[in-house]
């Protein structure tokens, strides 16, 4: 890293945005297994609040790697950048006083406590969108559970390598027992609790 860097303070600070928007923002970091419904709750929950005059935002593990990360794999090493580079993106937002929603396996607790230690108390909200692997497996939106137990894709979250689920989420997210839109329900009902919006 150069020696020659130095933070530039911004005219509006992240509570002038706050004001400005009428809402806190955070990042909701989903994590759980391939198939277990991050991408869908998340973008549903990113509509519903949009209706309600919400700022958010949805930062998608398979678009983010079509971009940014386009250049790395899924070894433990590659995994930990990916996650790295999308927390220090998530402040970004929530900074500019958004909520942006996050859909990444991050397998790893250790990363994901990564993430929360870059931002502020109530700033970090770890989403456990639980659903069992066979579940996981039977859904197989993009048929990678078969290609991972036929041996095509080395190193698959769940299969091959490991899933650390989180010790202690502020929510968890049961979507093998409960639809989308009340997963919303329950995801807004803790926004509305920390009186966030």
């Amino acid at each position: 890293m150069s020696t020659n860097i130095v933070w530039h303070e911004q005219a509006l600070t992240k509570q002038d945005q706050r004001t400005k928007n009428k809402h806190h923002s955070a990042v909701f970091w989903f994590t759980g297994l391939s198939g277990s419904g991050k991408s869908t709750v998340a973008n549903a929950a990113a509509k519903r609040l949009h209706d309600l005059g919400v700022n958010t935002y949805v930062l998608d593990g398979d678009n983010i790697r079509h971009g940014l990360n386009k250049d790395l794999g899924f070894s433990d090493e590659a995994r930990k950048e990916n996650i790295r580079r999308i927390g220090e993106v998530a402040k970004l937002f929530v900074d500019s006083g958004q909520i942006v929603f996050t859909a990444f396996i991050s397998p790893f607790q250790e990363d994901r406590e990564t993430v929360r230690q870059l931002l502020e108390k109530d700033e970090f909200v770890e989403v456990f969108v639980s659903c069992p692997l066979e579940e996981c497996e039977s859904r197989d939106p993009k048929g990678l559970y078969q290609k991972a137990r036929a041996g095509q894709i080395p190193e698959f979250t769940g299969i091959s390598s490991p899933y650390e689920a989180p010790a202690a989420p502020e929510l968890v997210l049961e979507t093998n027992l409960y639809s989308v839109d009340e997963c919303v329900d329950q995801l807004i009902d803790f926004m509305k609790r920390k009186q966030w919006i």
